[in-house]
């Protein structure tokens, strides 16, 4: 059964509000095992909105590559931070996350004036701009759709660079999930550098 359609109706209010530029802001990569969790923030231009964005989820990656090309050459602009797994460890996945958001805004070329982030939680934000946080919003809100396909797209292409310098985990395959083969990579060859070490199996019991 197909999902909500996104739109740009919480984009209009706020421009109509005159908080303009608004920005949407999504991530990709909470639950694996490994890898860095990825935020992007995209400002789209109205008159120019990539048809068919949608949750990054619901698209397979040919769509998700066709419409990661096509969100950055129409955005008025937008922008990708990462936080790795040492930020992971040292923090938590939430933490880590919100990092990564806040810098992805904060290196927006055009400076957003309000933020629409996918989820609970808004990010610590520059002075003078402004937050909303929307559940599932990667599903309603075309601007956190479209940061949702940046920032999985992104994320995708540098686990498959990870996994060149690491064949033996089959990062390029599954992108540091837990799915049965990593787990037994894991298990034959130990954790590497960009494994999470406070997460599932990896996490060590407390002393």
């Amino acid at each position: 059964m197909a999902g909500p359609i996104p739109s740009f109706r919480l984009e209009a209010h706020a421009l109509a509000q005159g908080f303009a530029p608004v920005a949407g802001v999504d991530e990709a990569g909470r639950g694996p095992l490994a890898g860095p969790v990825v935020a992007a923030a995209v400002i789209l231009d109205p008159d120019s909105i990539p048809t068919g964005l949608a949750d990054s989820k619901v698209l397979d990656e040919d769509r998700r590559e066709a419409l990661y090309e096509a969100i950055t050459a129409s955005a008025l602009a937008c922008a990708i931070a990462s936080s790795g797994p040492g930020r992971i460890d040292a923090t938590d996945i939430r933490k880590a996350t919100l990092h990564a958001m806040a810098r992805a805004v904060a290196a927006l070329a055009l400076p957003a004036r309000h933020v629409l982030v996918d989820g609970r939680d808004v990010p610590p934000l520059p002075l003078g701009v402004s937050g909303e946080a929307i559940v599932d919003g990667d599903a309603l809100v075309l601007s956190i759709a479209a940061a949702s396909i940046l920032a999985k797209v992104h994320r995708d292409r540098l686990m498959r660079q990870v996994g060149l310098v690491h064949p033996a985990y089959g990062f390029a395959v599954h992108k540091g999930y837990g799915t049965k083969a990593h787990r037994q990579a894991i298990t034959r060859h130990g954790p590497s550098l960009h494994h999470r070490m406070t997460f599932g199996s990896l996490k060590r019991p407390a002393e």
